[in-house]
């Protein structure tokens, strides 16, 4: 089976609170957060940004069978991925540093499959509410390593010389 490498972003699986689907030209309710308000396309870059959790599953190298389509992850991230915090390293200067760096859009979240059921991005698009432990939800970046769904501990840095196949992983979706 032929794989090429692939870099996509990502997030873990597990089950989400209910929320009203997010609709087109909904006006932002004051007793609502801002992601059960808005659609991915209505927010500012700040909250747009802000839905990231921290996961770093976004930065897993991933195989993509060519005759299939089929998308694995692997335990290795890219170079510019902090391993303890699960943070882009470079996030500025990231799509010059990594050419093949996938920047996430409100039309690409709803047309790929291969986000984890637990991202964000994934879950807005969808109509559904965050995670207790999204970092907008517990107050706290650190919940989504205390509560086990981030990259952190798991992964390996991007290094020449890694066979990737070798690698695949199943946690990140």
């Amino acid at each position: 089976m032929a794989r090429r490498p692939t870099r996509w972003p990502s997030k873990s699986a597990a089950t989400s609170e209910a929320a009203p689907p997010a609709r087109p030209g909904r006006k932002a309710r004051a007793d609502l957060p801002f992601w059960r308000a808005k659609t991915l396309e209505e927010m500012t870059k700040a909250e747009w940004e802000s839905l990231c959790d921290g996961c770093g599953k976004c930065c897993l190298m991933k195989l993509e069978d060519v005759d299939t389509g089929r998308v694995s992850f692997t335990a290795v991230a890219c170079r510019l991925l902090d391993v303890g915090t699960c943070r882009c390293k470079r996030y500025a200067e990231r799509k010059k540093l990594v050419p093949d760096c996938v920047q996430l859009t409100p039309a690409l979240t709803r047309s790929v499959d291969w986000l984890p059921r637990s991202c964000a991005y994934r879950l807005v698009a969808e109509g559904k509410d965050l995670f207790w432990w999204h970092p907008l939800k517990s107050g706290d970046p650190e919940t989504v390593h205390l509560a086990g769904v981030s990259a952190r501990g798991r992964v390996t840095s991007e290094r020449r010389g890694l066979d990737l196949e070798d690698r695949i992983v199943s946690w990140p979706k």
